[in-house]
């Protein structure tokens, strides 16, 4: 494949997106924001689905969000999905809106399942309808949607069995858009991605934004758990290429359809993240609250990524001290123009 107009911080960008019509729901978020930026850098026209209006999103802080054309509404809203669709004449889906936050789902699984799974086969059936327009759809999963398992790392082969509610919302997302491939023959694989982190991610509940956040301030960090829960931390730019690389192959017989899994192969314990950030912001001297109170919280979760380096070509390319050290200068940066 040629390469294109230019490169995003030393990311070669493919002629591919020249003029591509790509929706991207889920566009406010941490990684629709980053996908945007690559996404406009190769030239293509973006779309972004924007249910509330958020001026600390990455997309609206960059400027990004004056060169995409925006339409307000929700996944849920099955009528908005097919008129952008039809008014825009889209050939490429990107489908990344979801909740996401696994306290947030127990609390309240309702909200959680409609946004994750009818918000899923709403996107789905738009595209089926016209599939005269759409060539790809990929669809944002995550290692949730596996379960747990006593069997580590999670293959694509193994069955999605999630439990809670939030892994239970991903694994049916995931069996729908299967569903939707060997019914209709519909052009959609299913990235399935560990924990994606950096900056941008404002649910400081979450362990990395958060952490930073309290030592930035002087304060201790919190951990949930007992900091001892194994997960793969995928950088956020790591994430956003996954994704571009299965929209590129999604006319590959072995792509269509497919399931594949992102990770960096070296799982981290969240007590590993967190005295990471201590010694990369040099803040040692605060320690960390432990509060182990972690509910609907799976214990160890990582993944293998060999099918996607064999059929895609992909592999991560920041190590968590490098992911991590890219976060805390934009961290830096939202909290200095914030005072």
């Amino acid at each position: 494949m040629e390469l294109g107009p230019g490169s995003v911080e030393g990311v070669e960008l493919s002629e591919f997106w020249q003029g591509k019509r790509v929706f991207v729901t889920g566009a406010t978020g941490l990684v629709g924001s980053w996908l945007i930026r690559d996404l406009i850098a190769a030239g293509a026209r973006v779309v972004a689905l924007v249910r509330d209006w958020d001026p600390q999103s990455e997309l609206v802080r960059s400027g990004l969000v004056q060169e995409t054309s925006v339409v307000n509404g929700a996944i849920e809203h099955y009528a908005t999905l097919e008129r952008v669709l039809v008014e825009y004449e889209i050939d490429t889906v990107f489908h990344l809106a979801a909740r996401t936050i696994v306290g947030a789902a127990l609390r309240s699984p309702l909200e959680t399942f409609e946004a994750n799974i009818r918000g899923t086969y709403n996107v789905l059936e738009a595209c089926r309808r016209h599939s005269d327009l759409v060539e790809r759809v990929v669809v944002a999963s995550s290692d949730k949607a596996y379960g747990a398992s006593d069997r580590l790392p999670y293959t694509e082969s193994m069955p999605t069995l999630g439990r809670y509610p939030y892994d239970v919302s991903k694994s049916c997302a995931d069996l729908i858009a299967q569903s939707y491939y060997h019914s209709y023959g519909l052009p959609v694989a299913i990235a399935r991605c560990g924990n994606i982190y950096g900056g941008g991610d404002l649910n400081w509940s979450r362990v990395v934004p958060g952490t930073i956040r309290s030592l930035h301030f002087g304060e201790r960090p919190v951990l949930r758990s007992d900091g001892s829960y194994t997960r793969d931390y995928v950088y956020v730019e790591d994430a956003v290429q996954a994704y571009l690389r299965l929209a590129e192959r999604l006319c590959r017989p072995e792509v269509r359809g497919e399931a594949f899994n992102f990770g960096p192969s070296e799982p981290h314990t969240v007590r590993d993240v967190v005295t990471a950030l201590e010694r990369l912001m040099q803040r040692q001297d605060l320690g960390f609250e432990v509060r182990n109170g972690a509910r609907a919280e799976i214990r160890d979760q990582y993944l293998s990524s060999e099918k996607a380096g064999r059929t895609l070509n992909w592999q991560p390319r920041y190590s968590l001290d490098q992911g991590l050290t890219r976060s805390i200068v934009w961290y830096k940066d939202f909290f200095g123009r914030a005072a």
